[in-house]
């Protein structure tokens, strides 16, 4: 008969042999560690992959409930589960204006059938599982500069409010250049998507990717394996875009995270001159 353990916390989390820590809010990413081989990991009832020595990662929405279920099956078939605490984050309200109104609302066939067929793609791309820790370096800025869109912000396009704003939005001159943030394979690259243009994902190990948007050029492809601190694009204004800049987003298997939890600050000279 399985034995059930109820724990309600908030990280850090350190018990039986067991270490679960990172960012327990809306948008933030949790890191385990030290689960016996052949343990098995359910969060709020769907699956979560187990890396070599026990490591998985744990993601939450930027609309996840104030409290995210965390079940664990060992290898002897008792079960723990621990209820873990989310904090609620409030998000701001963007609104964009002046951009091509089929940008906002596609309306041809031609144009929905090429976004399916994009979208498709994207996400065949983020299922395949790579049990590397590429992750567990940590991550640097891709590119630093004054920060012009946030995670989470509600968008209102052209006075038409859409989806919220998943990723960090960094304006700098077309032509910068972006570098990998972690070690990682890029899984994806195409030079013209029809939202995101010049689009680029890595994958970091366990289904954590990263993605850059709006590129105006591709230094990588895919299959190459990157170094954290090496060049992979270039900034540009491609796709859904008023101006040039980088689009940084983060996924963790289906959820959207926010890449900016996973950075330290940006140097303090460079937000001064964001300010100016």
């Amino acid at each position: 008969m399985w034995w059930l353990a109820w724990l309600l916390l908030a990280g850090p989390v350190l018990a039986g042999g067991l270490s679960l820590d990172g960012d327990f809010t809306q948008g933030g990413m949790a890191v385990g560690r030290g689960l016996p081989q052949g343990a098995k990991v359910w969060q709020d009832g769907r699956p979560v992959d187990v890396g070599p020595g026990g490591i998985f990662l744990l993601g939450f929405a930027r609309d996840a409930k104030p409290v995210s279920e965390l079940r664990i099956r060992y290898p002897d078939g008792h079960e723990e589960k621990r209820r873990l605490k989310i904090a609620r984050r409030q998000f701001r309200i963007q609104r964009i204006n002046g951009l091509p109104a089929n940008k906002v609302t596609p309306r041809t066939e031609a144009e929905l059938a090429r976004i399916r067929r994009e979208t498709a793609a994207v996400k065949k791309a983020r299922r395949i599982l790579r049990e590397r820790a590429d992750f567990l370096q940590g991550f640097t800025w891709p590119v630093e500069g004054p920060i012009s869109g946030t995670y989470g912000s509600q968008r209102v396009l052209n006075g038409k409010p859409r989806r919220p704003h998943y990723g960090v939005d960094i304006a700098r001159p077309k032509g910068t250049t972006v570098v990998a943030p972690a070690d990682g394979v890029v899984i994806f690259a195409d030079p013209d998507l029809f939202f995101s243009g010049g689009t680029l994902i890595i994958d970091h190990g366990l289904r954590l990717n990263t993605s850059y948007l709006h590129l105006s050029k591709l230094l990588v492809k895919v299959g190459d394996r990157v170094r954290k601190g090496q060049p992979i694009a270039e900034i540009g204004a491609t796709g859904r875009a008023t101006g040039p800049h980088l689009h940084w987003g983060a996924n963790l298997r289906d959820v959207r995270i926010d890449p900016q939890l996973l950075v330290p600050p940006m140097s303090r000279q460079v937000v001064e001159v964001g300010r100016k």
